[in-house]
């Protein structure tokens, strides 16, 4: 008998359990995503804090964007694809070129994030299969716009880290842990 009401007892606690189960499942696609722009914010914003003021216009090669035109970049395509899935205008970031200085480039990027933080909020899964305009005035599906977004995140953070590797600084991904210094070759 005791052995019944403890199988009892956790099949209760099992049942209760269930709603909260699938509560947090119901949106694994932009629950990832969401975690994905803080993961980026905090990576891409710590390498431009990172990167000194005085070689914004470093470029690797002729045909590459300097470092400055990359933070300017950030901050319009963060604003473009947060738009495109959150249905939300981006605030102005105001009157900002890849000439600027590094302080409102980094003001940007800042506030850039902060607007995809604060729109990709509501959005849902089941958002995934409407059909929103993209570049060149294709449409594309939400969820095609995620990936889109993913692939946009790991391209910048490779060239930001190209940026800082070549100019003696390790990127924030590449940075030793708290008390486990880098090993020396």
């Amino acid at each position: 008998m005791k052995r019944n009401s403890v199988v009892f007892a956790f099949a209760i606690l099992l049942l209760g359990m269930t709603p909260l189960a699938a509560r947090a499942q119901q949106n694994p696609v932009t629950d990832a995503m969401r975690q994905m722009v803080k993961q980026h914010a905090k990576w891409l914003i710590a390498g431009a804090e990172e990167y000194p003021a005085n070689k914004l216009n470093f470029r690797p090669t002729p045909q590459q964007w300097t470092f400055g035109h990359l933070m300017f970049h950030i901050a319009n395509a963060n604003e473009f694809f947060c738009s495109r899935l959150s249905g939300e205008k981006a605030p102005a970031l105001g009157h900002i070129t890849p000439q600027s200085s590094k302080a409102v480039l980094l003001a940007a990027m800042k506030k850039s994030f902060n607007f995809c933080e604060q729109s990709l909020a509501s959005v849902k899964d089941s958002d995934m299969g409407q059909m929103v305009s993209f570049f060149g005035g294709r449409k594309m599906t939400k969820g095609a716009v995620v990936i889109a977004m993913a692939n946009d995140f790991a391209d910048h953070y490779a060239q930001e880290a190209v940026y800082l590797r070549l100019n003696g600084l390790l990127p924030p991904t590449a940075m030793p842990h708290r008390g486990m210094p880098m090993k020396k070759k």
